[in-house]
């Protein structure tokens, strides 16, 4: 669905990035984070003075968040959670692990057995309905009846209502974006110009066929490990962003006949030979390493995908003063192509996740100043920017630019993302778990004609209506 003050959010995709020094323990135990985006390393500015009291020093607040492991932000959560407790005489307990299935299921174990955090980062759709349900978490709302300036740097409009009562719980901090990467050099070679804000699936087959004419693969992509993209896209295409979060009853009325076209669009993709050869055996990291290596043009993939490509353009992965910065300007990021109402402009995006206060944490009166404290430094005007940088935030008022503090792609990543016009949200995000199987794990069976796209489908959707 169309996003309401969608203009706010493009200005607050393009914010400065900043880090300091310091650092909080975290648990890294769990599997490598998806977002591999590494922060640029510039002067940090002076924090904003967090909320304080005499009630609430000395506490120990209990906080886990996604900011671990090999997370983008996970140096800029330990630095401001420094900032934080030096300034207040607070102590943070930090339980923070990447973002995975095991994490999620974590999460909402310690709710249902009591053991949940003060204040947690997480997700703010379905995942959140457990612990929303049972009264675990503080409403936005009944915070401000206490404390009235409680995230109003926010707007509100960004900010996501639970699918639960439509309330509004978690503050946000960064968003995403998911586009097309493209290595030019690739394109070059192949004689196809740069797509731009009118790039349409038609023009697109054209320039996969003279890809594929030159000796190059069009689409780095494992249909058989990571269909995500594609699998949300295709459907998008069929579809606008007035309707594509909702869910089909059957794969016989009006939306599940567009799910059922998206499947058949990457099915013909496949047949005329516009993925890798191997894309059914091949795993996301092969597929995203023929990208990086010039043997394919075109990568669809998030926001946090900007700092895999940069690393990539390192001799050394782990140090950015190793970039090869004429291999870097090799590649760019672009539109999606696309189809029918659906404007290559419109991208899938937005801010699904952010910060909860517990119910537990607000029924103690030093850890509830506490907490409140917490989640307002982490919110701040000066610290989002921080975590956003070339994504996306929820802020009113957004820094200007530096564009010296970042590096080429970003670069090209905010000025792609000032011709955005709308971005929607991830119809996957509902459609979460076995639903997903029949055409997720499926599409190998699909795109060779061994199931029929409409039954796979129907399938998903029949596990849904079952929930």
């Amino acid at each position: 669905m169309m996003k309401k003050g969608i203009a706010m959010l493009l200005a607050s995709a393009m914010v400065l990035s900043m880090i300091g020094c310091g650092g909080a323990a975290a648990d890294t135990t769990a599997a490598p984070a998806a977002t591999e985006a590494p922060a640029e390393e510039t002067k940090e500015e002076e924090a904003p003075a967090a909320e304080e009291s005499a009630d609430a020093s000395g506490v120990e607040l209990n906080v886990t968040t996604t900011f671990a492991g090999e997370d983008g932000n996970a140096q800029n959560f330990k630095d401001a959670v420094n900032a934080w407790c030096a300034e207040t005489g607070n102590t943070v307990a930090d339980t923070s692990a990447t973002s995975d299935e095991t994490f999620k299921t974590r999460v909402i174990t310690d709710f249902e057995t009591g053991s949940e955090p003060d204040v947690l980062f997480f997700f703010n759709g379905a995942d959140a309905n457990s612990f929303i349900e049972a009264g675990k978490v503080v409403s936005i709302d009944d915070i401000r009846a206490e404390y009235p300036d409680y995230a109003t740097n926010m707007n509100d409009d960004l900010i996501a209502d639970s699918l639960v009562d439509g309330k509004k719980y978690a503050v946000p901090v960064n968003g995403y974006w998911e586009a097309m990467f493209v290595n030019k050099e690739v394109l070059d070679a192949a004689g196809v110009a740069m797509p731009g804000a009118d790039y349409t699936m038609e023009a697109f087959k054209a320039d996969c066929q003279k890809i594929v004419d030159a000796g190059y693969t069009p689409i780095a992509a494992a249909l058989g490990n990571i269909p995500h993209y594609w699998w949300e896209y295709a459907i998008f295409n069929n579809e606008s962003p007035a309707n594509h979060l909702e869910i089909p009853a059957s794969a016989d009325d009006e939306i599940g006949q567009a799910w059922v076209a998206g499947m058949n669009d990457i099915k013909e993709l496949f047949e005329l030979g516009y993925f890798p050869e191997n894309t059914l055996s091949a795993t996301d990291d092969e597929t995203f390493a023929m990208f990086t290596e010039g043997k394919a043009a075109f990568l669809i993939d998030g926001s946090w995908k900007v700092g895999g490509i940069v690393a990539a353009c390192q001799s050394d992965p782990e140090d950015p003063a190793t970039l090869d910065t004429a291999k870097l300007d090799n590649f760019d990021v672009t539109y999606v192509p696309g189809q029918g109402s659906r404007k290559a402009t419109d991208l899938i995006g937005g801010l699904s996740m952010g910060y909860y206060i517990t119910t537990k944490a607000w029924d103690d009166p030093a850890k509830r100043e506490a907490a409140v404290s917490f989640v307002s430094y982490m919110t701040s005007d000066t610290v989002v920017p921080k975590f956003a940088q070339h994504t996306a935030s929820a802020l009113k008022n957004a820094p200007a630019v530096d564009e010296s503090a970042f590096n080429p792609l970003q670069i090209k990543a905010m000025s792609m993302m000032s011709g955005v016009t709308s971005l929607t949200g991830a119809v996957q995000d509902l459609f979460m778990g076995d639903c997903r199987v029949p055409t997720f794990d499926g599409m190998p069976e699909i795109v060779t004609g061994k199931v029929d796209a409409k039954d796979a489908v129907q399938e998903g959707i029949d596990s849904y209506l079952a929930q």
